[in-house]
């Protein structure tokens, strides 16, 4: 592939995982690429990844570990950028 390509669409991973999780570095865009990935994956060929994760148990607890680290990163980065309301 073309390295200018490869650059642009690092760039556009990094904004992703800054927007996500309000974290750009290398380590946690690598956690967001293959969290969209498996998150992709799974809904578009469940069958593949339930029998990579029945023949994969570690591998299974790791990615489930993944997503709950997202989420919760998520939850809180959302928490921070919204202003609280006053009731």
């Amino acid at each position: 592939m073309d390295q200018a390509f490869m650059d642009q669409f690092d760039g556009l991973l990094a904004k992703y995982a800054e927007l996500l999780v309000g974290d750009d570095s290398p380590e946690q865009v690598e956690k967001i690429k293959i969290w969209a990935l498996y998150n992709h994956m799974h809904k578009t060929m469940p069958n593949l990844t339930q029998h990579w994760t029945a023949s994969q148990p570690e591998a299974k607890a790791a990615v489930r570990a993944l997503f709950e680290e997202v989420k919760q990163l998520n939850e809180a980065h959302r928490a921070k950028a919204k202003p609280k309301q006053e009731p």
